[in-house]
């Protein structure tokens, strides 16, 4: 078989032969068919998730004496069609993370970025519905949707690149939109995948369905919210097809969840210079989450040619921080990687569409 990245090639290949197993419940048939029980299933997924090989098996048991041959047989073939899911296109390192640009089966592109620390944020969606009016990934609109495997996979090819403890979804996308598939993902990373459900950030713009739908599964993730602002006039204007919480509900919500999972919730903040960085708003920041279980973020803006909007200086963001944590207040500043390439979330996608890159080679 062919598993070229060129974007016509695979899509020859997937209608030739349906080889990439594009959703779960296909990679589980095509297991299935290749006489795995069930499991072979769970062992042939904990060895990808942890990006060994597929025949990688405990105690470095051989792989005859775990695996029936019909299996045995097919696995490199396998491999090659998984790897297929998501292929490394460009690296935009920085001191704050390294972006990637990631070609998807059928020639789409999406980023995932490595971020210090041992994490990775990664996309759930081929672009965006909620059209954040600072965000490059909604200019372009919902495309469609990402699949489990897809997910997976660039957990999967960050592995490849570092040690990771810590999965963030909050790269291109909603996860909400997406919920089926983003809680199938947390539900494998956090039992063969073998994070820390804590260490899984699900980052979400307040879809009320989020909320109990996060707490009926057995691994429970950590839960980010987009809040910007305590006036919701103006977070009408960043996010406008959010849900209509206003910023007191959101924060109502996400403390009852983080009472539940006994994690605290995380307030994503995007600074905006002359928007939402006054002493004013932070002082309603206070007055909103005094006594919650909470921290706030503070992340700067990833400035892009493209939108007006700029970041503060890092005087006024230090200021800002003093000013919190005077009102006891947890606060931490959180760099939006790729601002020393302007790779914030969709500005790599979007410079590409008109030329795309060739691949590179490191993991083919």
């Amino acid at each position: 078989m062919n598993f070229s990245t060129d974007p016509s090639n695979i899509s020859a290949n997937i209608n030739a032969d349906a080889c990439v197993p594009a959703t779960l419940g296909a990679l589980e048939r095509r297991l299935a068919a290749l006489g795995a029980a069930p499991a072979h299933r769970a062992r042939l997924l904990r060895a990808w998730l942890h990006g060994q090989p597929l025949d990688h098996g405990p105690r470095k048991q051989a792989a005859e004496n775990f695996l029936p041959l019909s299996l045995r047989t097919a696995l490199p073939a396998l491999e090659e069609a998984l790897k297929a899911l998501a292929q490394p296109v460009s690296e935009h390192p920085g001191s704050d993370g390294t972006r990637l640009l990631l070609r998807l089966y059928d020639g789409q592109t999406v980023e995932s970025v490595l971020l210090p620390r041992a994490g990775v944020c990664i996309s759930t969606q081929l672009g965006c519905a909620v059209g954040c009016s600072f965000c490059m990934t909604g200019r372009s609109g919902l495309l469609r949707q990402l699949s489990t495997p897809e997910m997976l996979a660039q957990v999967v090819l960050a592995r490849h690149y570092q040690r990771l403890r810590r999965v963030v979804f909050m790269g291109m996308g909603e996860p909400a939109h997406n919920l089926d598939n983003v809680l199938e993902t947390i539900q494998l990373l956090g039992s063969l995948g073998g994070f820390g459900h804590k260490d899984l950030v699900f980052s979400s713009v307040g879809d009320p369905r989020i909320f109990e739908a996060l707490a009926q599964g057995p691994v429970k993730p950590a839960l980010a919210l987009s809040l910007h602002t305590t006036d919701a006039a103006l977070r009408a204007e960043l996010l406008p097809r959010a849900p209509r919480l206003s910023p007191r509900e959101l924060v109502d919500a996400g403390e009852e969840y983080a009472r539940r999972t006994t994690y605290p919730i995380q307030l994503q903040w995007t600074l905006l210079a002359g928007i939402n960085d006054s002493f004013a708003e932070m002082d309603a920041a206070a007055d909103l989450l005094r006594g919650k279980y909470a921290i706030l973020n503070l992340i700067p803006y990833n400035p892009t040619a493209a939108l007006a909007y700029q970041r503060p200086s890092a005087e006024h963001i230090a200021q800002l921080v003093q000013h919190l944590r005077q009102r006891g207040i947890r606060v931490a500043v959180r760099q939006s990687a790729g601002q020393e390439v302007e790779g914030g979330c969709g500005q790599l996608r979007a410079r590409t569409l008109a030329t795309p890159p060739a691949p590179i080679s490191r993991f083919r």
